[in-house]
C-alpha cells in the first residue's frame, strides 16, 4: 500500500524551491499515487508563472547541449530553470534509459536549476505521461522558465506543441533533416527554428530549405501570424544562445500581444482535463463490474452476434449505470 505523504507540507517546501520536495512530488506523480488528486488542488494556487518552452528535434541533433546551453543563458540572466528531460524507457526497469542528467552535470550544484530526467514508459507522442503534472510542479516550485526536452521529433512525436507555450524545433546540416521536417509537419509545430551545429558544411544549405518551407507555409495563412525566425547555434561551445534567447522573448511578447498565450494555455487545460477523463474511463473498463462485462460483450462481437458500435453503446450504458 502507498505510504500515505502530508501533502500540504510538500507542496508548501516546493513552492520555497527545496530541491527533495520537487523531487518527491514528481516521483508522487509519476507513481500515479492515490493522493494525486490532493496533490494537484493544493499545487494549483501556485502555478501560472512559469514560462514553458518545448526543445523538439531529430536524435543526435544536440538537444541536451543545446538544452545546457539554454540553462546557462538563463541563468545568467538571472532566471531560475527547472529542465524535464523526457527520454525512452528502460525495457527492464522502466526508469529514464539515457539519463539527461549526466550531460547537463555542469548544472547539477546550481540551486537555481532543477533537472529531472522522465522515462516515457511506452507513452508515445515524444512525452512521459506525466509531463504535465511534472511541469505543474516545477511551476509552483517558482520556476521562471521550465524547458521541457522531448526524446526526439518524428512523424508523430509532437506532443510538445500541446504542452509548451513556445515549441522550439533543433536541426543540424548532414543529417537529411530538410525532408524529415517536411514529414513530422515541424512546420506546424515550430515557434522558432534552430540550426545547430552550424559550423559543420551544409548548414546555409539548411538555412535555405528552412526559409523556403516556411515561404510556402505562409501562403496558406489567414489573420495575425508569427513568422518562425531560424538561428544559428554551436551548442557545444555556447555560440548563438543570445539569439535564441532573443527569438524566444519575441515569441513571448508576440504571444501576450496578440492573445494567443492565452489561447494555447487554455487548449493545454482543455486537453489535460481530457486526458484525466479518459484515464479514469479506461480505469472504470477494467474494474471487475466493467472487464467482466466487457469480456462479455467482446465474445459476443466475436461470435458476430452483435456489431462493435452496439457493444460499445452497451458498455457505456452500463459505466453510466
Amino acid at each position: 500500500m502507498p505510504v500515505q505523504v502530508d501533502v500540504g507540507e510538500l507542496v508548501a517546501r516546493a513552492a520555497d524551491g527545496v530541491p527533495r520536495a520537487i523531487a518527491r512530488l514528481i516521483s508522487l506523480v509519476e507513481d500515479a499515487h492515490p493522493q494525486l488528486r490532493e496533490v494537484a488542488a493544493a499545487l494549483t494556487p501556485h502555478t501560472g508563472r512559469a514560462r514553458l518552452i518545448g526543445l523538439t528535434g531529430p536524435p543526435g541533433v544536440g538537444k541536451s547541449t543545446s538544452t545546457s546551453m539554454l540553462i546557462t543563458a538563463l541563468r545568467a540572466a538571472g532566471k531560475r530553470v527547472g529542465v524535464l528531460a523526457i527520454d525512452p524507457s528502460s525495457p527492464f526497469s522502466g526508469g529514464a534509459l539515457l539519463g539527461d542528467r549526466v550531460r547537463m552535470s555542469e548544472h547539477a550544484t546550481d540551486p537555481g536549476v532543477f533537472i529531472r530526467s522522465m522515462a516515457t514508459r511506452g507513452h508515445l507522442g515524444g512525452l512521459a505521461w506525466a509531463t504535465p503534472q511534472a511541469v505543474r510542479v516545477l511551476d509552483a516550485a517558482g520556476f521562471d522558465i521550465v524547458l521541457i526536452e522531448t526524446v526526439g521529433v518524428g512523424q508523430s512525436e509532437v506532443d510538445v506543441v500541446r504542452l509548451a507555450d513556445t515549441t522550439v524545433v533543433l536541426l543540424a546540416p548532414g543529417m537529411g533533416d530538410g525532408i524529415q521536417a517536411a514529414k513530422a509537419g515541424v512546420l506546424e509545430i515550430a515557434d522558432v527554428f534552430v540550426v545547430n551545429k552550424a559550423d559543420r558544411e551544409g548548414a546555409d544549405a539548411t538555412v535555405r530549405e528552412l526559409k523556403q518551407m516556411i515561404a510556402m507555409g505562409r501562403r496558406e495563412l489567414r489573420g495575425p501570424s508569427w513568422r518562425q525566425p531560424i538561428v544559428r547555434t554551436v551548442a557545444s561551445r555556447d555560440e548563438g544562445a543570445e539569439d535564441v534567447l532573443k527569438a524566444l522573448g519575441e515569441h513571448h511578447d508576440w504571444l501576450a500581444a496578440e492573445g494567443e498565450l492565452d489561447r494555447r494555455r487554455a487548449a493545454r487545460a482543455a486537453g489535460e482535463i481530457e486526458a484525466i477523463a479518459l484515464q479514469r474511463l479506461r480505469a472504470e473498463l477494467v474494474d471487475l463490474r466493467g472487464g467482466d462485462r466487457l469480456a462479455d460483450l467482446a465474445g459476443a462481437v466475436a461470435a458476430r452476434e452483435l456489431d462493435p458500435y452496439a457493444a460499445a453503446e452497451r458498455l457505456i450504458d452500463d459505466l453510466r449505470a
